[in-house]
């Protein structure tokens, strides 16, 4: 007998229960999808085998969620097997809100032929079909996929290491092989959809096979399946790139591919969001600079960022020379930071730069303004003594937050990234780094969570994300403490005692990419914009002919005062120009009739018809330049 404690009760249990009979057989009102033994998470149908502290995992649970979708991507692939019995399986994680299958097929699978493979696997769950584990050898499961002619899951089985465990899980006819934990059947299997197929490639390397990715999402209850397929419309309303065209604000094309062809209004709100982090620059003591785009390899080499990036990197070649474009500032930086002899009284020195920056990402993760290969950074490196680090971390955290409040976005999430397998600097240097970062965050009283090993390779990092109104993550500045680089790049001052020193290097990026910003900044306002980021406040709109003069004098004068505004003369109706300018986003609608014009007055409305009456041009002068100064987020909608 075993003794076992669950849901704070203890039983004596028999050898060879499992948790699934324990559960029935007790707990009958317990209702789990798999199991916490000891600290290890297992299917229910595992064997109690020693004496155990257990945790029921539901199906609301996170943990549960994954249970479910791990279940889910087994069952795709019995489905798919079933109607191409040809096609190669690869591998079937789970991500946020669902998961994916690789695939190698001969035929082309296409979103039409989605919906067979769903309705299949609705078919099949219905069944409440039983799913075994087994733990097998490493021969066996050899012969099991040998057999099955699954090549993509014998090259896996190559790279599982010697003493790892293989567990195959069986759907009737259907094997495939997970670390689990999975359902012991289809029962709690009902609510999923198979969403959209991409490319990939194996190991994701383009000089290897081609695949399909098939995306799906599994839930819990038909209530919260339904919640978020109407995230996901709401999503697809607020697309960036849909809503960049619409609103005539930039555009792609295949001569460029991963690169921004900004319009004039696009363009506009770029410089807008680029003037006000240059307004912070400047109040805070940074030195603006600006660096060349391409540098010689050598120096990239003696950074450490041509082993660690050169899949990277754009490599240019002239005079028997090899160079690179940059794909970041920080050896730019420190190359201005060593003209001159530097004291400890001159520290700290902020050197900040909008640096356009190239990387050569993969064509197939390129996605519009949120994954391309040129864009401008908010780029800053702080060289400082380490005296001055904590001090310095505690200011750049409380910026970070207070301009993301300005952008509109308060729920943010911390996460300290330490050092990372692949790095440089010896352990007592790393060890300094993450101390100092840990203590600067535990003295600004805010919740953050530890990201073991995602450190960049030269330092430990603090990542700021912000989730925006649909509860997407987005992951945006950076602070990222550097002993390292100066010294690999030459860097010194001369401290109080006239040593020579290596100056400690604060990387930081407040927005990361620009061009990814304002993605988010259309995606989070869906395109109407607070007022001071639009980058047009007013359209000036006539009602005839007689109010033409009237209305370039108001527009003449709006425009002199800052208030960016357009005018719309075309002899068309009222009704449609007003109707055509709201689906543009354009704030404040101006309409000039007859009595404006002898009046000395304009009729305002806002882009989402709020009619707000008659008003003097001062008034409306001093209410735009209220709410632009003001940086409000709120328009009278």
């Amino acid at each position: 007998m075993y003794k076992v404690i669950i849901e704070n009760k203890t039983f004596d249990v028999a050898k060879n229960t499992s948790i699934e009979d324990l559960i029935k057989a007790n707990l009958p009102d317990i209702s789990g999808v798999a199991a916490i033994v000891n600290d290890k998470k297992v299917d229910l149908s595992s064997l109690i085998e020693e004496d155990s502290s257990i945790k029921i995992i539901k199906a609301s649970d996170p943990e549960g969620l994954e249970v479910i979708r791990h279940t889910c991507a087994h069952v795709f692939g019995h489905a798919l097997k079933q109607i191409y019995p040809n096609a190669k399986m690869v591998i079937g994680p789970t991500i946020d809100n669902g998961f994916y299958y690789d695939i190698y097929n001969s035929e082309s699978i296409s979103e039409k032929d989605l919906k067979l493979i769903e309705s299949l696997m609705k078919k099949l769950s219905k069944k409440n079909y039983k799913i075994q584990r087994d733990v097998v050898t490493r021969k066996k499961a050899i012969d099991v996929f040998k057999k099955r002619k699954e090549d993509f899951k014998l090259r896996l089985i190559d790279d599982i290491p010697d003493d790892e465990i293989i567990a195959l899980y069986y759907h009737e006819e259907y094997i495939d092989m997970c670390r689990g934990p999975h359902l012991t059947s289809t029962k709690d299997l009902n609510f999923f959809k198979l969403m959209k197929v991409s490319g990939s490639y194996w190991r994701g390397d383009s000089d290897n096979e081609q695949l399909q990715r098939i995306y799906g999402t599994a839930w819990d209850t038909k209530e919260n399946l339904k919640v978020y397929l109407n995230k996901l419309e709401e999503a697809e309303k607020r697309d960036h790139r849909k809503l960049g065209q619409k609103l005539d604000l930039f555009h792609f094309q295949e001569e460029s591919p991963g690169m921004v062809f900004w319009h004039n209004n696009g363009w506009t709100l770029f410089n807008i969001v680029k003037e006000f982090i240059t307004e912070y620059l400047r109040s805070n003591d940074y030195k603006i600079i600006n660096t060349p785009q391409i540098l010689d390899k050598s120096l990239w080499k003696k950074s450490g960022h041509l082993d660690k990036f050169s899949d990277l990197i754009f490599d240019v070649s002239s005079e028997n020379k090899e160079y690179a474009i940059k794909p970041m500032s920080c050896p730019g930086h420190i190359q201005i930071y060593n003209q001159g002899l530097k004291s400890y009284r001159d520290l700290p020195i902020k050197y900040a730069e909008f640096g356009v920056v190239h990387r050569n990402e993969p064509s197939g993760t390129l996605h519009g303004l949120m994954r391309i290969r040129a864009f401008t950074q908010d780029d800053a490196h702080i060289f400082c003594t380490p005296e001055q680090i904590e001090d310095e971390i505690k200011k750049l955290i409380s910026t970070i937050y207070h301009i993301y409040k300005i952008f509109g976005f308060t729920d943010i999430k911390v996460e300290l990234s330490t050092r990372p397998e692949k790095r440089v600097g010896s352990e007592e240097i790393w060890d300094k780094s993450e101390n100092a970062l840990k203590s600067a965050l535990d003295s600004c009283d805010i919740d953050w969570a530890l990201n073991a090993g995602d450190g960049a390779f030269y330092g430990p990092k603090i990542d700021f994300s912000l989730k925006d109104s649909l509860e997407r993550v987005w992951q945006l500045g950076t602070i990222q403490l550097d002993f390292s680089m100066p010294t690999r790049l030459d860097a010194s001052y001369i401290d109080s005692n006239g040593n020579k020193l290596a100056p400690v290097m604060i990387h930081r990026a407040i927005l990361g990419s620009l061009e990814r910003f304002v993605g988010i900044l259309i995606e989070e306002y869906a395109g109407d914009l607070p007022l001071w980021l639009s980058p047009i406040h007013a359209v000036v709109l006539n009602i005839s002919n007689n109010q033409v003069n009237y209305c370039d004098e108001i527009c003449k004068k709006l425009n002199s005062l800052g208030i960016r505004t357009e005018k719309d003369l075309r002899n068309e109706k009222i009704s449609y120009k007003v109707r055509e300018h709201s689906m543009r986003r354009t704030p404040y609608l101006i309409v000039i009739g007859d009595n404006e014009v002898e009046n000395n007055e304009l009729s305002i409305r806002t882009r989402a018809g709020k009619d707000l009456g008659v008003m003097k041009v001062d008034k409306f002068i001093k209410m735009v330049d209220t709410l632009v100064c003001d940086k409000s987020i709120l328009l009278n909608n």
